[in-house]
């Protein structure tokens, strides 16, 4: 899929008017989610003043740090799920600018830590997407990316151009080797890798129980299970940029 175009603009700017990225999430899907979120803020680099959330969907970044007094700039191409950040977080702190990943209407150097969960896998060119947001990633800052990992790639059969379309519009699928080439020829610090979220206690729908769990015993939980049967559903990568 790494040749796949689509015009990436309009359609995520019609998914943003379509989908409501602010609904509540229930069952499996909750779930999932919320330990997405606690395994990136467990990793969170401290003493942090600003932050960009690139494809910032339903903005709980900031909803999460924005109480922290740390400065956090929502960045969405969807001009829709901007509006409704605003007014889920209407705080001093907390600023929305619409624009193109691919080209971040910011400075070099200009952010202390720069995010972009769940978001890599949907780019057309995750390198020059890379690239860019490292760009704007201050000295001795962090680019903390979150994905899916090992992801078979899915398609259906597009009932408007009849030609095969991929599934939540997943266009790359990722592991520690593959992520690694993208920073081989950036100047960076260190990097490291974290796999979460056990696909077997997922299809075995254990998050009735585990959802009672708070996030250190959860993870607990899912460390024994995945050295048990290595099948974890995401890949975190924390990079930090040398100085």
């Amino acid at each position: 899929m790494d040749n796949f175009k689509f015009n990436y603009i309009e359609h995520y700017k019609k998914d943003g008017k379509l989908f409501n990225y602010f609904e509540e999430k229930t069952g499996a899907t909750l779930h999932d989610e919320r330990r997405v979120h606690e395994f990136l803020l467990s990793l969170f680099p401290k003493n942090i003043n600003n932050v960009l959330d690139v494809g910032s969907g339903s903005a709980w970044i900031a909803n999460h740090l924005c109480r922290k007094n740390i400065q956090v700039t929502s960045f969405d191409i969807s001009l829709d799920n901007l509006k409704n950040s605003k007014l889920l977080i209407p705080i001093i702190n907390h600023s929305q600018v619409q624009g193109d990943s691919f080209n971040l209407p910011f400075k070099s150097n200009s952010f202390d830590c720069i995010v972009a969960s769940e978001v890599i896998e949907h780019v057309q060119d995750p390198q020059m997407f890379i690239n860019e947001l490292f760009r704007c990633v201050a000295n001795n800052g962090y680019l903390i990316l979150s994905t899916p990992y090992k992801e078979k790639l899915k398609f259906n059969l597009c009932v408007h151009c009849n030609n095969p379309t991929p599934v939540n519009a997943h266009i790359h699928s990722f592991d520690e080797i593959k992520l690694k080439k993208y920073f081989e020829n950036i100047n960076i610090e260190r990097i490291e890798f974290k796999t979460f979220g056990n696909k077997v206690l997922i299809f075995l729908r254990t998050y009735t129980l585990l959802k009672f769990l708070n996030f250190t015993l959860w993870n607990l939980v899912d460390k024994i299970f995945n050295k048990i049967y290595f099948s974890p559903a995401h890949i975190l990568v924390k990079v930090k940029k040398t100085n």
